[in-house]
């Protein structure tokens, strides 16, 4: 476990799940996410030929739908966390539906891998107040949902509260490590197309300024504080495509050629933990 300056390269391997959160589930919304499970063979690859780790968060629809790819991910030796069911949004749950979710999540991917999940990211980076709870009493080590800092690793809170006619009330901080996440750092609102009746994502940006931006970052990391964590969002169905991988390809040579290491997130929560202490 290093204490170095860390990447975290981790994919949401959302497949249909993603579709289905939003009722888009005609034949063109659903091949959009079969291309992320036909993607997988040439992400694992790409991973394999520069010896990178990766942290895939998957949602048990997936595992079921897709039991070959997800077990690749496993034989490669990837880590798998958890991703909610069918990329569900939290808030759109009750507390009793959310924990359902999470332990559904929680058993086929113990199944699927011999072992319980050490991590979560909620679809969609969505939260409730009962969400760090529910991860402590299932036994989880660390989330990778929340933006309350950059490359800074720290506890998520419990029992915030935000009166309308006082200052916000910061809740005590829960033993769940949180690895902080970005819209900035994630492929989707950059690459996808997405529309709707309501609403249009025009996303087809360039991806190597993409990642390139994205090294910006890791550079500014870098120069400001070496024991930190940048943690990296990508999808197979968007960024599994022909350009984009060349640009993936890219990103991760140039981080390597700045000396700084890939890692899991299990692996770079446990290395913060140890620095920031055991709560």
């Amino acid at each position: 476990m290093s204490s170095k300056p860390t990447v975290c390269l981790t994919f949401d391997f959302d497949a249909i799940s993603l579709w289905m959160a939003r009722n888009m589930t005609t034949p063109g919304p659903v091949s959009r996410g079969e291309f992320g499970a036909h993607a997988i063979p040439r992400i694992l690859a790409l991973l394999r030929r520069h010896d990178v780790t990766s942290t895939f968060f998957i949602p048990g629809h997936t595992i079921e739908s897709y039991p070959r790819k997800t077990s690749m991910v496993v034989e490669a030796g990837h880590e798998i966390a958890a991703h909610g069911y069918a990329h569900e949004p939290v808030s759109t749950l009750s507390e009793a539906e959310e924990r359902d979710v999470l332990g559904r999540s929680v058993s086929l991917i113990q199944s699927l891998t011999g072992t319980p999940p050490l991590g979560y990211r909620t679809p969609s980076f969505d939260f409730t107040p009962h969400t760090v709870r529910l991860l402590e009493e299932a036994g989880f080590e660390y989330d990778s949902s929340l933006m309350g800092t950059d490359t800074v690793p720290y506890f998520a809170r419990t029992n915030d509260r935000c009166p309308s006619d006082g200052p916000f009330e910061f809740g005590p901080a829960s033993s769940i490590l949180e690895l902080p996440v970005s819209w900035t750092l994630d492929d989707y609102p950059h690459l996808e197309f997405v529309r709707t009746n309501s609403f249009v994502m025009p996303g087809l940006q360039d991806p190597a300024s993409m990642f390139d931006m994205f090294l910006r970052d890791v550079q500014f990391m870098l120069e400001n504080d070496a024991n930190r964590v940048c943690t990296v969002t990508l999808h197979p169905q968007v960024i599994g495509r022909g350009a984009r991988m060349i640009a993936l390809e890219r990103f991760i040579e140039a981080v390597l050629d700045l000396g700084v290491s890939f890692s899991t997130c299990a692996d770079a929560a446990r290395s913060a933990r140890a620095r920031l202490g055991t709560m």
